[in-house]
């Protein structure tokens, strides 16, 4: 199994012959260099967003009409979407799972907001924001998406026992470092650790350094833009 970070909250997964985009925001992101855009996403199957905002959900319809793939994404954002331009959507709503071959994504809560808000109108809802539990090749991923911490992450991680967190801490709009360091010791048992939603912008924090020390018994990686870790 193999994970890509693609800079801010977009990861290339690559697991059980199955290759998911999540969140895959290319143009605008100004940690993704435009001559990396095609091995981004060169050989994806599908495309997971978390919610609506344009630096998660911007290029996913352009991907998606490129590459020929589906996007799977809360019910009433792949209503907006499905169909245009040729593009499939497989909708589904918290508790649901999508079985892709070998590969099971349940969609799970987070604590955020969700608006499609890219288009240079106003924003415009799109459902409810949201996380993905992600199973397959004996592991189980934990994309926390935009959030705070949540009561909820209490019996998702009793339930899913993920064993790797993606988990977006640069502050502002999401948690920080140190409530998603809290988060991890409070809720899951996590063996790896990879922290997103940082360094994008100067709002946001420019260092997961925090995290790594308040987690000595956790493998935080910290991979630069395109550097895959291998499981």
């Amino acid at each position: 199994m193999k994970i890509t970070w693609l800079g801010h909250s977009g990861f290339r997964i690559e697991i059980a012959e199955q290759v998911l985009l999540v969140d895959p925001w290319l143009a605008g992101n100004p940690v993704l260099p435009d001559n990396q855009h095609d091995t981004a996403i060169a050989g994806a199957t599908h495309i997971l967003l978390t919610h609506g905002h344009g630096d998660h959900a911007s290029s996913a319809l352009n991907i998606a009409k490129t590459a020929g793939i589906p996007i799977l994404c809360i019910h009433e954002l792949a209503t907006m979407w499905g169909g245009k331009d040729g593009v499939e959507t497989l909708g589904f709503n918290k508790g649901g799972t999508l079985h892709l071959g070998d590969v099971a994504v349940t969609i799970v809560n987070a604590c955020h907001s969700s608006s499609v808000d890219f288009s240079g109108d106003q924003p415009r809802a799109s459902g409810s924001e949201a996380g993905f539990m992600i199973a397959g090749e004996g592991h189980v991923i934990y994309v926390s998406g935009d959030t705070d911490i949540m009561a909820d992450m209490d019996w998702m991680g009793d339930y899913h026992k993920p064993d790797i967190g993606i988990l977006s801490c640069g502050g502002r709009y999401t948690m920080d470092m140190d409530r998603a360091a809290y988060a991890t010791k409070r809720y899951f048992n996590f063996k790896t650790v990879i922290p997103c939603h940082y360094k994008t912008f100067p709002l946001l924090a420019q260092s997961a350094q925090p995290l790594v020390d308040a987690l000595p018994g956790v493998d935080v990686k910290t991979p630069e833009v395109m550097e895959t870790v291998t499981f």
